[in-house]
């Protein structure tokens, strides 16, 4: 059928129903004044004097024309009256009000001497049952739906449902469920801790306790799927609730957040499914979004690693505040295309390059960076792997440390102005090679902004196989590094969930498969962080960059990493020890059961943002730090073994494990 014809056939609908409500209005004004003649006389038919049954057929046709029309232009024929509510019933009244000088100038013309309770009676007899009949029709259709889920739940598989929350979203989610044809689903009752809600109705459904009644209420109505709706609440309240809902083993799922709906990302009503983020208990995440869009807007930004897991949500949230230009830089071709994809299909107008290339070729950072000219670097390019760092450690010092040097070398020759330094709290007290090859990093952006400072950027050695002043003529380097005035900065944090590194893709996997969730240690704590939340912060640390500074992101409380996989076993709907085994691998090599966030030499200092703290850095002699560099340099290129020992000598806070 056309779409022509299903409009047709929609307009022919209307009007039948529109033709019945008519008649059915005009045997109702028949009946409330005949009603009313009946109950002036005390139900004696033979009583009624023959003028008054006169005086009743010749009004009837000016009362039932007159009703019509009133009602008509008051669009009482236009409404749906399956979903009627408040405002029909507000035009129904103003349409009745009218109808009372209408009725009296109608008597006054056709000289109608009747009882005046005929008139009164007659009024609001019709009054109320037109009424009656309109909203009759939502309530018989209520019926019958409910009847129709009835039978739907007991012939398919229907989730029941309890609802967190009994304000204005968990009211529009249960509205939403019940309207929903498709949705095998069906609200039974509703949590709120709003004592004057308790016991009380809500769209039909009882608020049956608040959070403290969660595990009893699921197993007295049977639910198997919890539905929290209070978007509004963050924190450590909502991680409470949370670890309530997850006692009872049912599907969770949560409303997405305030900010989300005010933004129109989402609406009200789309769903997802609980994550281990809504466990961490912490507070939301504020930073000066002002100030950041203002620090990125029309500025050149290079991200490198920008494929990664950190590096492609820096490259969102700098794509979405209006930069000059992105650059991306990964050496991984699959992870830049699809970092890519969803930038090109997102924001259509950005000016984006995406280039494959390793950090660890000079030609090629050089390059990029006389094509380009970026006034922001963000770099992200690391090998993050603890295990594998271990097997390889040359690799670990030529891709973090060296890159890191020569990327930030290439800033200073082509007057980039920041430089920021992703890494990370392995670098605090480094147990393993990638930890301590972190901390080389963070010392080259300590020597480098120190040279900076001094004016003495030119004395900060080529750690190349080859030299800039021969390879790349175009440039004065000399001039270029006297000239340098660039701020280099460090930004540490600690694990992020949902990264490639990150312990809970592999959980996941390995609950998918039905276990075990492999766990080193059952005291082992790390902190954590989304990855969104730990790059809005990275990004609102560059804002307060003035150089030399090392960020210490407050990741909040740390977390056990059993308790951890308990959490995500029992957000799958399996009990840990029981569905799901748990099995304890003992360390790895390099591994240590705790991360810190600051060395213990390292002080503190707060900034504008409570979540962002500044450490004071340790000093070093950075004349003697650049000279074993390059011996590093040269240990790792020919891949000797004793690089650990050598890095050891550097990173005086590196304690190698047997």
């Amino acid at each position: 059928m056309s779409g022509e014809k299903k409009m047709k056939k929609w307009n022919l609908r209307w009007i039948y129903k529109a033709l019945l409500l008519c008649i059915a209005d005009g045997l109702i004004v028949m009946a409330a004044y005949f009603g009313a003649l009946f109950l002036r006389f005390d139900f004696q038919l033979d009583m009624i004097p023959e003028e008054y049954i006169a005086g009743y057929l010749w009004s009837m046709p000016f009362w039932i024309v007159s009703t019509i029309v009133v009602y008509y232009i008051y669009k009482l024929y236009h409404s749906i009256w399956a979903f009627v509510s408040i405002t029909e019933l507000k035009r129904l009244m103003m349409a009745d009000l009218v109808l009372i000088p209408v009725y009296a100038a109608g008597a006054v013309f056709m000289d109608m001497h009747m009882p005046m309770s005929y008139f009164v009676m007659g009024y609001i007899l019709s009054c109320v049952l037109c009424a009656g009949v309109r909203f009759s029709y939502r309530y018989i259709r209520f019926y019958m739906e409910y009847l129709k889920e009835e039978k739907t739940e007991k012939e398919t598989k229907t989730d029941r449902i309890m609802v967190i929350g009994a304000g204005t979203v968990g009211q529009t989610l249960m509205r939403e469920i019940r309207k929903a044809d498709s949705v095998h689903a069906k609200v039974v009752c509703a949590i709120d801790d709003n004592p004057e809600k308790i016991g009380r109705m809500l769209e039909g459904i009882p608020i049956v306790g608040n959070r403290y009644d969660i595990v009893k209420m699921v197993k007295k109505y049977d639910v198997n799927r919890i539905i929290y709706a209070i978007p509004s609440t963050t924190g450590q309240n909502r991680k409470d609730i949370m670890n309530l809902c997850k006692e009872t083993g049912c599907r969770m799922q949560t409303v997405p957040s305030v900010s989300q709906i005010v933004n129109e990302e989402v609406s009200m009503t789309k769903l997802r499914e609980i994550e281990i983020s809504d466990l961490l208990g912490r507070k939301q995440i504020l930073v000066n979004m002002d100030e950041i869009n203002e620090y990125i807007k029309g500025k050149v930004v290079l991200v490198t690693g920008g494929g990664g897991s950190i590096g492609s949500e820096l490259c969102r949230q700098v794509a979405a505040r209006e930069p000059k230009q992105l650059i991306i830089l990964d050496i991984y071709e699959n992870n830049a295309y699809d970092i890519q994809m969803e930038l090109r299909k997102k924001y259509p107008e950005l000016n984006l390059e995406v280039i494959i290339g390793s950090v660890r070729d000079s030609r090629k950072i050089f390059k990029i960076f006389g094509t380009y000219h970026p006034d922001i670097v963000y770099h992200a390019a690391a090998h993050k792997h603890v295990p594998l760092m271990e097997d390889s450690p040359c690799e670990a010092v030529k891709n973090n440390a060296i890159g890191t040097y020569k990327t930030a070398f290439a800033a200073l020759a082509h007057g980039t102005k920041k430089f920021v330094l992703i890494s990370t709290d392995k670098a605090v007290n480094p147990t393993n090679i990638m930890g301590a090859s972190k901390r080389l990093c963070e010392m080259i952006i300590q020597a480098f902004d120190s040279k900076v400072k001094e004016g003495k950027a030119e004395e900060i050695p080529q750690l190349f196989t080859h030299k800039i002043n021969k390879d790349f003529a175009n440039i004065n380097l000399l001039e270029n590094l006297r000239a340098a005035r660039t701020e280099f900065v460090a930004v540490r944090f600690g694990n992020v969930l949902g990264s490639n590194g990150s312990v809970i893709p592999l959980f996941k996997k390995q609950i998918a498969a039905g276990g075990p969730v492999t766990v080193t240690d059952p005291e082992i704590i790390r902190y954590f962080m989304t990855i969104p939340e730990a790059v809005s912060l990275v990004m609102q640390a560059g804002t307060y960059a003035k150089g030399g500074e090392i960020f210490v992101l407050d990741m909040g409380e740390p977390v056990k990493i059993d308790t951890l996989a308990r959490n995500l076993i029992r957000l799958s709907g399996f009990k840990p020890d029981e569905d799901i085994k748990i099995q304890y691998t003992g360390l790895r090599p390099g591994e240590k059961l705790y991360e810190e966030k600051l060395m213990a030499e390292e002080g503190l200092k707060k900034t504008e943002n409570d979540l962002i703290h500044i450490g004071m850095p340790i000093p070093f002699d950075v004349e003697e730090f650049l000279a074993e560099l390059d011996e590093l340099t040269e240990i790792a290129y020919a891949n000797k073994p004793d690089i650990k020992e050598k890095v050891a000598q550097t990173v005086t806070t590196y304690k190698m494990k047997d």
